[in-house]
């Protein structure tokens, strides 16, 4: 599963590399978690738009929006079976913008969590879905990243890391035909991974500070 990720770009790095902007000002985040607002790209009949919606997807006919704790991630295997997912998947895609991701390898000592990102530190798209819920309150903006199995090269920290969308597949990705569009993202050839252990500070979600993505200690 995704469960933490960073978003440290410059808002020009994010217009240089999708072409679309960011809504409002934002300060960078080295440990966003489930339930805060996460910067998306997505496609409504206007076109590609960027926007900021709460990590957690919750269903329109969901009655307690409590089941978004449950729904931060969507198994690409699934989407088009689940009942969570699959009309979002069918006409609400979008992507996650990220600097990198965490994911946590299991050890003798414990869980170490190691920062994924880019091999040339470029920014990252992950396969999303997002939602309109009704509440109370108002409209509420929710999304949930997909998930696939690994690639060779991070498979031995984690079984599973976030869809990456090439910006080559992006549009198709946002707006064609669901089976059509993940068929495109699956083909292209993901970007080249590095990752590194980082400080278990990570694991406090209240914790954001820069020293989240450098090497630990002793590692090398």
């Amino acid at each position: 599963m995704c469960g933490r990720f960073a978003f440290y770009a410059p808002r020009e790095a994010v217009r240089a590399t999708f072409g679309v902007d960011l809504p409002g000002d934002w300060q960078p985040r080295y440990n966003v978690a489930p339930s805060q607002p996460v910067p998306v790209i997505r496609a409504p009949a206007a076109g590609p738009e960027g926007a900021w919606l709460r990590w957690g997807l919750i269903p329109s006919w969901a009655r307690d929006p409590a089941i978004g704790h449950r729904l931060i991630n969507a198994r690409v295997e699934t989407l088009a079976s689940k009942p969570a997912f699959r009309g979002a998947f069918r006409h609400r895609r979008c992507v996650v913008v990220a600097s990198g991701f965490y994911e946590w390898q299991a050890g003798p000592a414990g869980k170490v969590p190691h920062f994924i990102s880019a091999d040339d530190g470029s920014l990252l798209a992950f396969a999303g879905l997002w939602e309109s819920w009704q509440g109370p309150e108002g409209a509420v903006g929710t999304c949930t990243i997909i998930t696939t199995p690994a690639v060779p090269g991070i498979a031995a920290v984690h079984e599973r890391i976030p869809l990456l969308v090439t910006p080559a597949s992006l549009g198709v990705w946002l707006s064609g035909a669901a089976a059509a569009a993940l068929e495109a993202v699956l083909a292209s050839p993901p970007p080249g991974l590095r990752h590194w252990p980082v400080s278990r500070a990570v694991n406090n979600p209240a914790v954001d500070e820069p020293r989240l993505v450098e090497p630990a200690a002793g590692a090398g």
